[in-house]
């Protein structure tokens, strides 16, 4: 039988996870699992449907009514359509914590994460993986950074992607996230007890994923060949 791994890596708005995420899945041939880009695109179907991203019953009305997955470059879908770089503007940024807080969502989502992670060695990232949908992760990280500098990286981030905002925006965004997530009822934003924390203020993007790597080996984590 074969061994599936999971790694989980959790932490706030713009820490970096989904950044090295996608690289460590790579170098050990993991599916991508971006849990974030899957809020975003429910967001995203909810802002399209004309309903109120701050409305429960509104937002809760489309569950089971959207097909969310990833491509075959781990781009975000939503029925079908590539929506990787639209849920990445601001209209989505500003409410997908909304869409995050609503239990029932949480869980059609986590139903979909979880069926994706039971037969295949995966990485995923979000706000509570660790502690909630992958529980018995082989390795959970939580990556943290102070808000200026998350806001810095998601300010450079919009504008190599054409996105107008100002860094003032991003740490605003930064700060309301980082609010919204770790007061939400159901699964705040918290480290798993049996998480390792790595504070990514001052380490490069490279400098990250070796320590991932290397934990991640040293747990007998190995590559899918």
């Amino acid at each position: 039988m074969v061994k599936h791994y999971s790694i989980a890596i959790d932490g706030p708005s713009a820490s970096g996870k989904s950044t090295v995420a996608k690289l460590i899945a790579k170098k050990l041939g993991f599916l991508y699992i971006d849990t974030g880009a899957m809020y975003r695109a429910f967001t995203l179907a909810v802002i399209e449907a004309n309903l109120d991203p701050k409305n429960e019953e509104e937002s809760n009305s489309l569950i089971g009514k959207v097909d969310i997955s990833f491509n075959d470059i781990y781009h975000i879908t939503l029925n079908g359509k590539d929506v990787d770089a639209r849920v990445r503007e601001n209209d989505v940024a500003n409410n997908v914590s909304y869409i995050a807080s609503y239990k029932e969502i949480r869980l059609y989502l986590v139903d979909i994460q979880r069926k994706i992670a039971s037969n295949k060695s995966v990485v995923m990232d979000g706000r509570d993986i660790g502690t909630y949908v992958l529980p018995n992760a082989d390795l959970k990280i939580y990556q943290v950074a102070t808000p200026e500098e998350r806001a810095k990286r998601r300010y450079k981030e919009n504008l190599e992607k054409g996105i107008e905002t100002t860094y003032e925006a991003c740490l605003e965004n930064i700060n309301k996230r980082d609010y919204i997530d770790s007061h939400r009822s159901f699964c705040p934003l918290h480290p798993a007890e049996d998480s390792i924390e790595i504070n990514t203020t001052d380490m490069s993007i490279d400098e990250v994923v070796n320590a991932i790597l290397n934990i991640a080996h040293s747990k007998g984590i190995k590559n899918v060949e």
